[in-house]
């Protein structure tokens, strides 16, 4: 699709964030800018702007006030209830390090469960599972039902608060892209794990992902990530939802959402498969913000996380550590 992708909320469109089983380790270079004043779009040929509530292509915004890039959208995944609709969370408590299954609904402004929706790369529904210190994170796609209960099987490694974002858009006359939050409390003895430093580098089950570019609070940037095995270069990946990268960001402090996707799509002719995937982003405001890679290769979804900062200053040469990888739709972190 060769858009240009912007970051503006958590949900403006970089959406909905990524060790033991999901802790994330040591070693990376700083990636910080100084803050600019905003920025228009990217204007580039062959990068159309469009957007979707909590997923953000080129310059404009639905439901986020931005056309063109003058202005950052409102931070997404921070209400239960916006645009007329809610997210019913039928699952509030669940304990840690058990098998169990998370259920929610989707209401409208009468209180009646949504059961039609547009699908945006393949599914119709998104859903992000983050732990409020930003150490656990799931990107999960449930299951509906004909009466419009989600479900989505779920094992978390530690107790405390985490947060639920569920990125859609209703198949309803002038309905536009939402991403709702709703908490999450899982029972257990409580750690809270300390932010790693910011970085450029990441590492996951062998996989080396190097983040090239400065995250910048009001103006549009290029961040590249790119991918390599053992030393090489990885030319060779596949497409997962339709792009050869996911990347969802989430800001430190209010896990206010953002999921981007990268310019091109595998099959147009010029998007190369690798090693590098390249995103539009503008955050939303300065501050610290963890990044999360999703890429498929070998027939499997790995993450690998980061931690920049928007506006702030270097912080020393840094690397880290992240393992862990999904299947059936779950990317652990």
């Amino acid at each position: 699709m060769n858009t240009a992708l912007k970051i503006t909320a958590f949900t403006a469109a970089l959406a909905a964030t990524f060790g033991a089983a999901y802790g994330v380790g040591n070693a990376m270079d700083p990636v910080t800018s100084d803050p600019a004043p905003a920025a228009h779009g990217d204007h580039r040929s062959g990068t159309p702007a469009h957007g979707k509530g909590g997923h953000q292509e080129g310059g404009h915004q639905k439901g986020g006030h931005q056309e063109g890039g003058h202005e950052s959208a409102p931070a997404g995944g921070l209400n239960v209830s916006e645009g007329g609709y809610t997210l019913d969370l039928d699952t509030p408590r669940i304990p840690a390090g058990e098998k169990t299954e998370l259920r929610f609904t989707v209401r409208d402004e009468k209180g009646a469960p949504v059961t039609a929706y547009r699908k945006e790369h393949g599914k119709e529904l998104h859903l992000i599972l983050v732990s409020r210190d930003l150490d656990t994170y799931r990107h999960l796609h449930p299951t509906r039902a004909a009466d419009g209960t989600w479900r989505a099987p779920v094992e978390l490694p530690g107790a405390g608060d985490h947060r639920l974002l569920a990125d859609f858009t209703p198949r309803a006359k002038g309905a536009t892209g939402l991403t709702l939050g709703a908490d999450l409390a899982v029972s257990g003895t409580y750690r809270p794990a300390g932010l790693p430093e910011p970085s450029r580098r990441a590492t996951v089950d062998g996989y080396t992902v190097t983040l090239d570019g400065a995250l910048r609070p009001g103006t549009a940037s290029t961040l590249d990530l790119t991918v390599t095995k053992d030393g090489r270069p990885v030319t060779d990946l596949q497409p997962y939802l339709g792009a050869y990268g996911h990347l969802v960001a989430l800001r430190s402090g209010d896990l206010a959402y953002l999921h981007v996707h990268p310019h091109g799509t595998p099959g147009d002719g010029t998007t190369r498969p690798g090693p590098t995937v390249s995103f539009t982003a503008t955050a939303p405001s300065s501050g610290t913000y963890r990044l999360f890679l999703d890429f498929r290769h070998d027939g499997e979804v790995r993450t690998a996380a980061f931690t920049v900062t928007a506006g702030g200053a270097d912080t020393g040469d840094r690397g880290e550590e992240s393992t862990g990888h999904g299947e059936d739709g779950t990317h652990r972190h």
